[in-house]
């Protein structure tokens, strides 16, 4: 039986990211069909693939690894690979915020850089490093997600691949939506409250890396635990079980992975709904003009 916790945490890093990806995709594929270069789109699906099986790669890779070590060093990497993609994901969320409004006039011109040096493989290359960033970051992602997920459930690591699986569909459905000419998806209140729900997400798996550090006595400090409601709202269990897999919950978590918990939370929501600072110039940006449905 699937972890309903672990299949929404799945699903909603899928979705985000697959959404960021397929823009990028769609952006390309669309500008090379308004400038009658639709001739070189099989060069950007195959730059996609080969991001793709990239990704999948490292994550297989990653994934397998963490399995076949032995405590301490499970716990070590496990902790070492939670802490990362809170990191990695963080960051990407903030740069995604700030470059958000400038990301399709920026692909355009790196486009028509590649076709104008004659080397339209070139464009698989763009595509490559443009999708490449987005898979490797979901890759690392998941990965933290399936390790923390499988020690509450024996279906917790299926359960969040399947999730994304679901969310990569419907992302897809969007990025092709959107190269048809569709505005129907207010992207930025998608992006906003997406973005948000992986930060609830980042900081449960940044709070259970502090968890496996203090199992290993990397973390001496604030290790006794800060309440006990295990017998009100266990976490392996009903909806205890779906909030671990969800956002980190513990019925007795430690101080210190407490108070890890809500000062990330704390911190970086405030960071990020905080409205963007304006360009140094004090000009704002220019407006981008919307594509047309592709034929």
């Amino acid at each position: 039986m699937l972890d309903a916790g672990a299949l929404s945490s799945g699903f909603l890093t899928g979705l985000r990211e697959g959404v960021e990806a397929a823009l990028i995709v769609s952006i390309v594929l669309a500008y090379l069909a308004r400038t009658g270069n639709s001739r070189h789109a099989p060069k950007i699906w195959a730059g996609v693939a080969a991001a793709i099986l990239a990704s999948l790669g490292l994550g297989a890779a990653i994934f397998l690894t963490v399995g076949g070590l032995e405590e301490p060093y499970e716990q070590l990497f496990e902790g070492t690979t939670l802490l990362v993609a809170a990191a990695v994901v963080t960051w990407m969320l903030f740069w995604m915020r700030r470059q958000a409004a400038g990301a399709s006039r920026q692909l355009r011109a790196a486009v028509e850089r590649v076709l104008g040096a004659g080397g339209a493989w070139g464009l698989a290359v763009l595509a490559f490093t443009a999708v490449i960033r987005e898979g490797l970051e979901t890759a690392l992602f998941l990965v933290a997600q399936a390790t923390a997920a499988s020690k509450g459930t024996e279906s917790g690591a299926v359960s969040v691949l399947g999730g994304a699986v679901a969310g990569l569909l419907i992302a897809v459905a969007i990025g092709y939506g959107f190269y048809r000419g569709s505005r129907r998806i207010d992207l930025t209140t998608f992006f906003r409250w997406t973005g948000i729900a992986l930060i609830f997400i980042a900081a449960g798996l940044l709070s259970q890396a502090i968890h496996e550090f203090i199992e290993i006595g990397i973390i001496p400090l604030g290790t006794a635990a800060a309440y006990d409601i295990s017998s009100v709202l266990p976490h392996d269990r009903g909806i205890g079980q779906f909030l671990r897999a969800l956002v980190g919950y513990s019925a007795s978590p430690e101080v210190t992975t407490l108070a890890v918990y809500f000062a990330y939370l704390a911190g970086v929501l405030a960071l990020y709904l905080r409205p963007i600072a304006p360009r140094p110039s004090g000009r704002p940006e220019p407006a981008e003009r919307p594509e047309p449905a592709a034929s």
